[in-house]
């Protein structure tokens, strides 16, 4: 297959149209490290995000003329696969990190898996020793491409400069299509430093990969004829509708057909909050209505999730009464956990309006009533609202500081949180208009991913207010990129919800260890001992830094923040360690408990 008319990147919303691919560049002689450089910007890359060393250093001399890739210098190669990840998720388009060999390869390795996870599409380029020293143990030698296989879409090794063109074109073929995912290229010195001729466009061919797109119209036709019949449908919306750019699409067919819709952690702002059949989040942390929908629903129309286990609970009694409608790009997920009376492989964009002409077509033929349905979800909805209760030791509310960075930001910001309770409030108190406007690290749950994520896209994005919302742990994982967003004139905002502690292990341990808070405590948020003092690490940074620790403080924190668009800003929101997390499913239990969670957490254990 050739597909050199498929290496442009998705459309931009730049100033600046990106070169065309189908530019021919006519053989030139340059070396390795130079075809590195040229090709990506053939791509029409304009950002790349690394931190050089002795196996890629042939790639950053010419990198250094480049006028049309900007290089962000990181301070940790983890940040920069996170900062090519928040660029790529935020735009949808191609993200890239350059790193050297050994431990600047192994250090990208948890950003890999976490895009490998979330399906972002990443373009990971490695420096490798010299190949005369591969197998050797050689000062810095890793084997990136064997350590990173099985978490990315593929992982090419570059021997010669002459592959490098076409090498870098698949890859960045293979990461933007299908279902998106990492691709790795693993460079030798030799390579880099070796002449060739280069010219473009590179001629490749990858006969084992063929994403199918477009469906099957008989399994459309059954599909459409099982939703004209259903009396209790749910539409369960995963993040593949975000990746497909298919939130228009999810729009018009929920429209038409009047189904509830729950769109899960990955898939925030697919589906407009504000809309009226929109019921919230599911799985262990999500809305009652959510997840009941989910369990008493005859037909489940899947579109792009994966069954999650923190969405499903136990698979084996989640939704027990629907037949399934599962459409993904990835036939590899269609069956993994439930079996679907009807797959259908393509990409969503393409699917939906197609299923949505079918349905026109059975519905009128096959009328339906779901009155009933309506008023059961909306019992529910009445009966368990989303709320939270006040806090009881004086300290902030999390989920009012979080509400109110929402509500005076709007939903033209872009939120990304690390992982833990404040990434759980962060996703039920802030309300998701528009698709791209969340960012998490969902499959993965890496710490650490919500700094260097916001600067990637800020950098994507800049004339949007971009907010990491973190925990006290998370942050003191990768806040040395805050140097980098200062360095850079990054303004990112930055909202830490520090609770002193590791909060949802503090919260299992909790409810489910007797509250033995087992190396669970950071002594971050206290007037004694307040280690690190989060303010002064801001400063230190370059950064504005503001500690709130009264509610009548944090508007005003949050505005100043707003405000200042000249540098980063850090603000260290004192909360409770004792506020949890609500509603909660017990791992491993059915989703029923959902109901009774509320107030009844503490009496359940792990084994229930």
């Amino acid at each position: 297959m050739n597909v050199e008319s498929s290496l442009a990147p998705p459309p931009r919303d730049k100033n600046t149209s990106p070169p065309s691919v189908s530019q021919v560049v006519p053989p030139t002689t340059m070396t390795g490290a130079q075809a590195v450089v040229r090709s990506l910007e053939m791509l029409g890359i304009t950002d790349v995000f690394g931190l050089p060393g002795g196996a890629i250093l042939p790639v950053y001399d010419p990198l250094l003329d480049s006028t049309k890739l900007r290089h962000i210098l990181v301070r940790h190669e983890q940040g920069a696969g996170h900062a090519a990840q928040g660029y790529a998720a935020s735009t949808g388009q191609l993200g890239v990190a350059i790193v050297t060999s050994g431990p600047g390869a192994t250090n990208l390795v948890t950003a890999i898996a976490d895009a490998h996870m979330d399906s972002v599409p990443l373009l990971a380029i490695t420096g490798q020793v010299f190949s005369t020293l591969m197998g050797t143990d050689a000062f810095q030698e890793a084997d990136i491409v064997g350590i990173t296989m099985p978490i990315t879409k593929h992982s090419f090794l570059v021997r010669r400069a002459e592959d490098i063109p076409g090498t870098i074109a698949a890859a960045a073929h293979i990461a933007n299509t299908g279902r998106p995912g990492p691709v790795l290229v693993d460079i030798t010195k030799d390579a880099q430093q070796d002449t060739f001729s280069f010219s473009w466009p590179p001629k490749i061919d990858l006969p084992g990969y063929r994403p199918i797109t477009k469906a099957h119209g008989k399994q459309v036709t059954a599909a459409a004829q099982l939703i004209a019949e259903a009396k209790r449908p749910v539409l369960y919306v995963g993040g593949g509708i975000i990746r497909a750019g298919a939130s228009a699409e999810l729009r018009a067919f929920a429209t038409a057909t009047g189904a509830p819709v729950v769109t899960t952690l990955m898939a925030r702002g697919a589906f407009p909050d504000s809309h009226p059949q929109h019921l919230g989040m599911p799985g262990m942390h999500g809305t009652v209505p959510a997840v009941l929908a989910l369990q008493e629903a005859d037909l489940l129309i899947v579109l792009g999730a994966r069954f999650d286990d923190r969405v499903t609970g136990k698979a084996s009694l989640f939704a027990p009464f629907a037949k399934v409608i599962h459409v993904d790009i990835d036939p590899a997920e269609i069956g993994k956990i439930r079996a679907a009376d009807v797959p259908i492989v393509g990409d969503a964009k393409e699917v939906l309006p197609e299923l949505l002409s079918e349905y026109t077509l059975a519905a009128k033929t096959t009328p339906r009533d779901t009155t009933a349905w309506w008023e059961r979800l909306n019992e529910l909805r009445s009966e368990y609202p989303l709320g939270y209760s006040p806090t009881t030791d004086g300290l902030l509310a999390p989920q009012y500081v979080i509400s109110r960075i929402g509500e005076l930001t709007g939903p033209e910001g872009v939120y990304v949180a690390g992982v833990g309770q404040h990434q759980m409030w962060a996703a039920q108190f802030i309300t998701y208009e528009r698709p791209n406007s969340w960012l998490s690290s969902g499959g993965a749950g890496t710490m650490g991913y919500a700094v260097p994520a916001a600067m990637g896209v800020k950098v994507a994005e800049p004339n949007r207010t971009v907010w990491a919302i973190d925990g006290d742990g998370c942050f003191q994982m990768t806040n040395q990129e805050l140097a980098t967003c200062s360095l850079n004139h990054i303004p990112i905002k930055v909202a830490i919800i520090n609770n002193s502690s590791l909060g949802m292990v503090r919260q299992w341990q909790a409810l489910f260890y007797d509250g033995r808070y087992s190396n669970t405590d950071l002594n971050t948020g206290y007037d004694t001992v307040r280690i690190p003092d989060f303010v002064k690490l801001a400063e230190a940074y370059g950064c504005l830094g503001i500690r709130v620790t009264t509610e009548d403080e944090v508007d005003a924190a949050i505005k100043l923040a707003l405000e200042t668009n000249d540098k980063p800003v850090v603000i260290d929101f004192v909360v409770s360690a004792d506020a949890m997390v609500w509603p909660m499913v017990p791992q491993g239990v059915s989703n029923n408990y959902v109901q009774y969670a509320r107030d009844h957490a503490p009496a359940f254990s792990e084994e229930d």
